[in-house]
């Protein structure tokens, strides 16, 4: 199959500044969703499937058959919507097993139920670096890419099209942050040169862009792009130069708005809390721990 048969559509999450994919052949009508995002306002803990929902329409109105929901990783940013587009499109969850190591340091953070297991059950498949799995005629790769969390994955299209999560940006916005619980710069640093080891002309699509004044969003860049151009990672820079630029640039960040209420949510598959003896679900804010 020719890499120009794969089509891309991205859906962007302006509240988030999220880009959401669907990946499918067009003839075959098969089609993966990759990062899905559910609409949450902080302000009256209310969510709403509006983006989810533009998701679905150009599903449906392509004919596509979904057959997987990938996760690049349990998000900060936003909630995932991968259980509303299950229950709609009848496809699987999938994520990185690391997954489980997340899921053990939150468990302790905002010391949940008893009754959830850190195990990573929750989710239809767990993905091991080196995995591959078909959808139709696409053939995907695995490969993990630890850093920003221990679970990061990319997956990786026909050896042409590289879905990267939260490791790399535009070039003119760098490399994911790597200061949340399980994170390590060092680590991030030698995934990307995974990543950057690619073919040049392997496209690479981002979850999020934070464009500097004068651009407009942009969901897709090159490897050749990243490695002459990255204000991070770009050839010459070495290893211990990222490191110090990362690390002294995290101590200057804020948490993301989201963090508290996504986290609890994404680390189950994007379900929420059980509900209380009243009926009604509650997200916890732990005090002084992040």
């Amino acid at each position: 199959m020719s890499q120009n048969d794969i089509q891309v559509e991205a859906f962007l999450d302006s509240d988030s500044e999220t880009f959401s994919y669907v990946v499918y052949e067009p003839s075959a009508k098969h089609a993966v969703i990759i990062d899905p995002v559910l609409d949450f306002d902080i302000k009256s803990g209310r969510t709403a499937t509006a983006g989810a929902d533009k998701i679905i329409a150009f599903v449906r109105s392509h004919q596509l058959q979904v057959e997987w929901i990938l996760e690049t990783h349990a998000h900060a940013d936003h909630l995932s919507a991968a259980p509303y587009l299950r229950e709609q499109l009848g496809a699987k969850i999938g994520i990185g097993e690391h997954i489980k190591d997340v899921q053990k340091i939150f468990k302790t953070i905002f010391n949940l139920e008893k009754e959830f297991l850190p195990n990573g059950h929750q989710f239809d498949r767990l993905f091991q670096d080196g995995d591959t799995f078909t959808v139709g005629s696409m053939e995907f790769r695995v490969m993990h890419t630890p850093g920003h969390t221990p679970a990061d994955l990319a997956y990786i299209v026909n050896e042409s099209k590289a879905f990267v999560g939260d490791t790399l940006f535009l070039p003119d916005v760098g490399t994911a942050r790597c200061d949340f619980p399980g994170g390590s710069a060092k680590t991030l640093y030698q995934s990307i040169q995974k990543l950057l080891a690619l073919p040049e002309a392997t496209e690479i699509y981002i979850c999020h862009d934070y464009p500097p004044k004068g651009r407009e969003h942009e969901c897709c860049t090159t490897v050749a792009a990243q490695r002459a151009h990255s204000k991070h990672v770009r050839d010459g820079i070495t290893e211990a130069e990222f490191v110090r630029m990362r690390e002294e640039r995290d101590a200057t960040l804020a948490m993301p708005r989201l963090i508290l209420p996504s986290i609890q949510v994404n680390i189950r598959a994007g379900e929420m809390p059980p509900p209380e003896a009243n009926g009604t679900v509650y997200l916890k804010i732990p005090i002084n721990q992040l």
